[in-house]
């Protein structure tokens, strides 16, 4: 398996700032960050990148695992000449963040993993969405995606951005949609999270029915250094139905941990 080709858009911050590097959710692209990153780049730079098929990235053609993602971040982050970055991802982009965690843990000095797990659904359920996507294509998923990612409300607070994430949905690489399925129906990493040494916040949406409070609490207890957050009034894709709470929560563990490092 070669390493997958993702795309960045990058946003300006504080020259010399530390850099942090955001991750989407499967089905969405780096627009899921919009609201959240003018508040970041107040204090950081800010660097968002795309799955392959999704967004600015080009499709793939070989199957590749969340491992792989990884690498592809990790490549990011070295071209970037960046050491020691803040990371955070949503869902597929935070299960990416954990491995990047195992994989490279010398390029990350702290982690936000968003309505996530170290599992995450299972495996004859990724593998006929898979099937259903490349016989159906991704417009098929637009009705069931929206229930799952939204919370109530959620669509008529950010009814534009929601629309968007739907659309962008609809116009990801079928191909590319089906194999990022077929990774995460591979991905299980719950037995190495006591490898895991570097800070990581987990953080679950209050009516998240995919990685719900139990997922991130498995995250926070199997890690060595793990803390939990809930954003209130949000489901799958927190950054985009609450972005001042989002928002708040990276800041605070990124700024906490900056401030710990400084003593």
């Amino acid at each position: 398996m070669a390493v997958p080709s993702i795309a960045l858009s990058e946003s300006p911050g504080p020259a010399g700032a530390p850099l942090v590097v955001l991750g989407p959710s499967l089905g969405t692209s780096t627009i899921l960050w919009e609201k959240v990153v003018p508040a970041l780049t107040g204090r950081y730079r800010v660097i968002a990148w795309d799955l392959p098929g999704h967004g600015a990235s080009t499709p793939a053609g070989d199957a590749f695992t969340i491992g792989d993602l990884a690498d592809a971040v990790a490549d990011a982050i070295v071209a970037s000449g960046a050491g020691g970055v803040l990371y955070a991802g949503v869902s597929l982009g935070g299960a990416t963040g954990l491995e990047l965690l195992l994989r490279h843990p010398q390029l990350v000095e702290g982690a936000a993993i968003i309505a996530s797990g170290a599992q995450l659904g299972d495996p004859p359920g990724w593998h006929d969405r898979a099937a259903q996507v490349r016989a159906q294509s991704t417009s098929s998923l637009i009705s069931a995606s929206a229930g799952r990612w939204f919370a109530p409300g959620s669509i008529e607070r950010e009814p534009d951005l929601s629309g968007r994430l739907l659309h962008a949905l609809q116009d990801a690489d079928d191909e590319s949609y089906a194999l990022c399925c077929e990774a995460l129906a591979d991905y299980d990493v719950r037995d190495r999270l006591g490898e895991i040494r570097v800070p990581v916040l987990a953080a679950w949406g209050e009516h998240d029915a995919v990685a719900p409070e139990a997922k991130s609490r498995e995250i926070a207890d199997g890690v060595i250094d793990g803390r939990t957050v809930r954003i209130d009034g949000a489901a799958h894709l927190p950054p985009a139905e609450r972005p001042p709470g989002t928002a708040s929560a990276i800041l605070d563990f990124f700024d906490g941990l900056n401030g710990r490092d400084a003593r």
